[in-house]
């Protein structure tokens, strides 16, 4: 793999990155569950070891939360790419809503090329502390 085509990789991937915090902000879930593959998983910060498992069942849970508003912050984004199908990430993210609770954690990316391009694999949050 030539650097510009890893480069390439980590950019992409940085994107699915931020375009989830903004999707997840507009509460558009069917265009949130849509960056995960079909066997695609993830587990919220606030729950880090209670996996949700396709796009299906992602988008359901998005759609079950009552509504709120969010604004998401995602930062030092680190993308290292394994090979020409498969990289993983890690980002802190800040989350603020509108009732003034504030948390700080950070997500554990896995993504895949498939067919349709790079999507998440896997994304497991945790949280550091919240406020």
């Amino acid at each position: 793999m030539s650097p510009a085509e890893r480069q390439a990789i980590e950019q992409l991937c940085a994107r699915l990155i931020a375009l989830y915090a903004n999707l997840n902000d507009a509460a558009r879930w069917a265009d949130v569950a849509a960056l995960y593959a079909e066997n695609g998983r993830m587990s919220r910060p606030t729950a880090p070891d209670d996996w949700v498992e396709g796009r299906p069942a992602i988008q359901a849970a998005f759609e079950a939360r009552p509504p709120r508003t969010t604004r998401h912050f995602c930062s030092n984004v680190v993308v290292d790419v394994l090979n020409e199908r498969e990289a993983i990430a890690e980002s802190a993210m800040l989350l603020f809503t509108a009732d003034n609770a504030s948390k700080v954690g950070s997500f554990h990316d896995r993504f895949v090329l498939t067919d349709a391009g790079w999507r998440f694999a896997e994304r497991r949050g945790s949280l550091t502390f919240s406020g």
